[in-house]
């Protein structure tokens, strides 16, 4: 798969805000004292299965996720909350494949005079409602992050982790080249991603990176705890 025109929105909360919502299994990951939450919008291309052609209809969609970050066995990776697809049949196949909480989304992205314009609007039945609406560009030259870094803790990150219907904590590995980042400005109308946890974002301005694109491989989960 591809992504394409990635913004990270990331702040920093308390510990004890998001404990309580990941697994005991998984130890939450902290950057200065403080854990991470993430609004990531941006669009794919080209999913599809290894050695499988693409379909234009389920294999290009928008996607926007909540995320925050975690280990197991020293390992880091992703958690996500949420993860809204503009794609009912990869929906579907994510929840089953990957155990992922993906939702039915109305969306939409596209460039506007140099800006990504971008709208979502949570549609699944049965789901807590979730909104995002705004603009967002580059704003600065490509860069690598240096490790040790918080631009490399936010970003570079190869598995995710997720839980299945009977609570065992699986892992799926991710590979990719290094995030080519670039500083990033943006306009936000809609910001209504983090009340299906029971989270306020906290006033205060997002830390902002930009990435234009990524190719990216994902293999299928496999349980590392019950």
């Amino acid at each position: 798969m591809r992504w394409h025109d990635l913004l990270f929105m990331h702040w920093p909360v308390p510990e004890d805000w998001l404990r309580p919502l990941v697994p005991a299994a998984l130890e939450l990951d902290t950057f200065d004292g403080s854990a991470w939450l993430g609004v990531v919008p941006f669009r794919m291309s080209g999913v599809r299965p290894r050695f499988v052609p693409g379909i234009p209809f389920l294999s290009n969609f928008p996607e926007i996720n909540l995320r925050t970050y975690v280990t197991h066995a020293g390992k880091p990776g992703v958690w996500f909350f949420s993860l809204d697809a503009h794609n009912p049949v990869a929906v579907r196949m994510a929840r089953a494949t990957f155990h992922l909480p993906y939702f039915d989304a109305r969306m939409s992205c596209r460039e506007d005079d140099g800006w990504v314009r971008y709208e979502s609007l949570r549609t699944h039945r049965g789901a807590p409602g979730a909104r995002f609406a705004g603009r967002y560009q580059p704003a600065g030259e490509v860069f690598d992050s240096r490790p040790g870094s918080l631009e490399s803790f936010l970003t570079e990150r190869y598995c995710l982790y997720s839980a299945d219907g009977s609570g065992n904590v699986r892992r799926g590995e991710v590979h990719h080249v290094m995030w080519p980042l670039q500083s990033a400005e943006a306009e936000v109308e809609v910001l209504e991603m983090t009340a299906q946890i029971g989270v306020e974002l906290p006033d205060t301005e997002p830390i902002l990176h930009f990435s234009r694109r990524l190719d990216v491989v994902a293999w299928p989960p496999k349980k590392v705890s019950a």
